[in-house]
């Protein structure tokens, strides 16, 4: 057995909002700057009023939400009343990491990100595919 995992423990919400920062202070200008006022937030799970409206069962299959009104839409309504939020959920991403075994966690984490902030850009889930599909 390899005794060096034993005195490990799985990254703390805190430890996941700083891998989030930093994979959001690496995203290269003008993105990071269009995303600006979008506020991270990093919970274990989604909560049962997200996961029925996402029509979701299994809290593992959410990883990360994006909620608020785009960019391209706010400027048609003026200033949004709140601010856009992403949500990143620490135990479906450690589980995908988990199952995943061939990528670092702030890759995933970064990814999720990323994803999330392309729905801040109004882009919808299969116009991201499209784009992570065409970067690979």
């Amino acid at each position: 057995m390899n005794s060096r995992w034993t005195d490990q423990v799985a990254p703390s919400l805190d430890d996941f909002a700083r891998l989030a920062r930093e994979a959001f202070d690496a995203l290269p200008e003008p993105f990071r700057s269009l995303a600006g006022d979008v506020v991270i937030r990093i919970d274990d799970f989604a909560d049962d009023e997200t996961l029925a409206m996402m029509e979701m069962e299994d809290p593992f299959e959410l990883t990360g939400l994006y909620h608020g009104v785009d960019v391209g839409r706010r400027e048609s309504m003026g200033p949004a009343a709140e601010a856009s939020r992403i949500f990143l959920y620490r135990r479906p991403i450690l589980d995908e990491w988990c199952e995943r075994g061939d990528v670092g966690l702030s890759e995933i984490i970064a990814h999720v990100l990323i994803h999330e902030i392309g729905h801040h850009f109004g882009l919808d889930d299969h116009q991201i595919h499209g784009i992570e599909d065409g970067a690979d």
